[in-house]
């Protein structure tokens, strides 16, 4: 059974060994609720996998405490000391090359000779990760494919009975998945885009950042990128200028001009079925809205 606690000191240190005894435990960050395992220990992240119904060609984000837990797995070279260092604890994930006396589990990386890794800002997660001593590999804590999850009520509505701990401690601030730099080669790319931009990433390199944001079906380099990722049970018109009766409308700035089509203001919508990301526009605002708006809106009642 399922066991939902506060995250105190006592909690963590009960979740934590059962992070060492390779159980699952579900824990909030900065950008939504990661599902995490031991990500020294094969089969507790081969758990992960099976929880989510992942495939295993996925690899996955290994987070930790601080570099000196990193730096037995990982090469870091000057771009990547740069960035850690500017914006480390925080939504930045590094694709950087293994080291070759690494103890990462292969399946953390898929098979491949990288490791994608982060430091998070969420002082619930920095504790977990220290009690338990290791890193942490953590996915989004949701059934892939799905919306992922900023509270933990979402995370124990999409996994279930799948993990063995949930610590809940509350919504995540930043709402949106990491951004994630593949530095392996001598490009520096982002893959996945998030809070921190290709621009911000240029600006502390002092060089040109590209996006290569291309989706696959099979073998990507980086979490979130395959063809189907985040996604809503219910269909989605983008780009709506109106609404039409049944519907519900996730906004961004001013609904002023917007109404039912037929005829109707929007406010002869149901009650529950209206949520802005951001009345005045404001992007951060909108991104930590997104994905608890999203899961607001895609069920029956609306």
């Amino acid at each position: 059974m399922t066991r939902i606690l506060a995250p105190t000191k006592d909690n963590i240190e009960v979740a934590a060994h059962a992070i060492l005894a390779g159980q699952l435990v579900a824990f909030p960050t900065e950008t939504v609720y990661g599902l995490g395992a031991n990500a020294l220990d094969g089969q507790a992240v081969a758990r992960i996998f099976a929880a989510k119904g992942r495939p295993s060609f996925n690899p996955l984000i290994s987070h930790a405490s601080d570099m000196a837990m990193l730096v037995p797995h990982v090469e870091f070279d000057e771009r990547a000391r740069q960035l850690a260092a500017h914006f480390w604890p925080g939504p930045l994930t590094l694709i950087l090359p293994r080291n070759s006396s690494s103890t990462l589990s292969e399946l953390v990386s898929a098979g491949l000779p990288t490791a994608a890794v982060r430091i998070p800002d969420h002082p619930v997660a920095l504790d977990l990760i220290r009690a338990a001593g290791v890193p942490i590999a953590a996915p989004s804590a949701n059934r892939s494919g799905t919306l992922s999850p900023t509270s933990p009520h979402y995370v124990a509505e999409s996994l279930g009975e799948a993990v063995d701990i949930i610590l809940a401690g509350g919504p995540s601030k930043v709402g949106l998945e990491s951004t994630v730099v593949d530095l392996s080669g001598p490009e520096t790319l982002v893959l996945r885009p998030g809070a921190i931009t290709a621009e911000d990433i240029g600006e502390v390199l002092g060089c040109l950042v590209s996006y290569h944001t291309e989706t696959t079906t099979e073998f990507p380099r980086s979490p979130g990128q395959l063809l189907c990722h985040y996604t809503p049970a219910r269909p989605v018109r983008l780009r709506a200028v109106d609404v039409e009766r049944g519907e519900a409308l996730l906004a961004f700035g001013s609904t002023k001009f917007m109404g039912i089509r037929g005829g109707g203001k929007l406010s002869d919508l149901p009650q529950g079925s209206i949520k802005n990301l951001s009345e005045s526009g404001d992007l951060f605002e909108a991104a930590a809205n997104l994905f608890a708006y999203l899961h607001a809106l895609d069920t029956p009642e609306h």
